[in-house]
């Protein structure tokens, strides 16, 4: 049995007809009626009762026709889903960030994803550090994640996004909250609140380097994984804080920022995915985040 044999029996018992059955299928009535007297024959049991002039279904007949109504539904759903699948209208995305792109990036990408792709279900892990996210990406618990260069793992393609100035958050009413920029030397006697250099994390090693070329060892008195917590303890007066610009868009009360007066002080931020992926769905979500990323 195969697929044309329930296309030929649906249009004869809708039809209850032969010659237009033969019509509507654009073929020679002769070959239609063999062809349903071979499905009859297989089956072993009678689906059409003929008369002279029409043709109705027996019982075993409209049993049947319900059955293979559903199967020929389910073949051309299928192959509809294909379709959708192959042109990245539909599928399953997770994409991770970086602490700050989960409060830049992440609420315009989400917005703009729901509307274009309405099809792809889109999952998103914020606040996550850069081993963190490598990892997943290779376990395939990720698939895109905006994350903070360099990374050396051959199994990920990264590639830039942007660039982002570096910032320092300070409590409010903090002495050099009067200035309009701060020079990383101006954080001598300060206390730091950082990422964890446990987790490897970029920012921490960015912002010991700077610390160092300024001509000190930073005082770092913090290590905290989320960003929002960070700035938390900025405005709970525990210390102030190096970090790029788009943190600045928590709006945590009790925290302000200045920009640093190094034009260099800057960040990478990328997108990596795993080498060789090839969902279109992916393909699709890289054109919005990149049109997203550069506005």
């Amino acid at each position: 049995m195969e697929l044309r044999h329930l296309r030929y029996f649906v249009a004869v018992a809708e039809e209850r007809h032969f010659g237009r059955a033969a019509e509507r299928l654009h073929m020679a009535q002769p070959p239609l009626s063999q062809q349903i007297r071979q499905l009859e024959d297989e089956l072993g049991v009678t689906l059409l009762r003929r008369t002279t002039r029409r043709v109705d279904l027996t019982e075993a007949g409209a049993a049947y026709l319900h059955q293979a109504r559903g199967i020929l539904a389910a073949v051309d759903d299928a192959g509809a889903e294909a379709v959708r699948v192959q042109a990245g209208l539909t599928g399953r995305l997770a994409v991770g960030c970086v602490g700050s792109a989960t409060y830049s990036l992440l609420p315009a990408l989400a917005r703009a994803l729901r509307e274009e792709l309405p099809g792809v279900d889109v999952t998103f892990r914020g606040e996550m550090l850069v081993p963190g996210q490598v990892e997943a990406l290779l376990a395939g618990s990720l698939d895109l994640a905006l994350l903070r260069p360099p990374v050396d793992e051959p199994g990920l393609v990264l590639q830039p996004l942007r660039t982002e100035r570096l910032i320092v958050a300070l409590p409010e009413g903090h002495r050099l909250a009067g200035r309009r920029r701060i020079r990383v030397a101006d954080l001598r006697h300060e206390d730091l609140v950082v990422h964890p250099a446990r987790g490897r994390s970029v920012m921490h090693g960015l912002v010991t380097s700077l610390c160092r070329e300024a001509g000190f060892v930073p005082r770092i008195r913090h290590e905290v994984a989320e960003t929002s917590t960070l700035v938390t303890f900025v405005a709970a007066g525990l210390g102030v804080a190096v970090v790029p610009e788009p943190v600045s868009a928590l709006g945590v009360p009790g925290a302000v920022y200045r920009p640093l007066a190094q034009a260099s002080a800057r960040v990478d931020l990328a997108v990596a995915t795993r080498a060789g992926d090839a969902s279109a769905a992916l393909a699709r979500a890289l054109v919005v985040l990149r049109r997203i990323a550069g506005s």
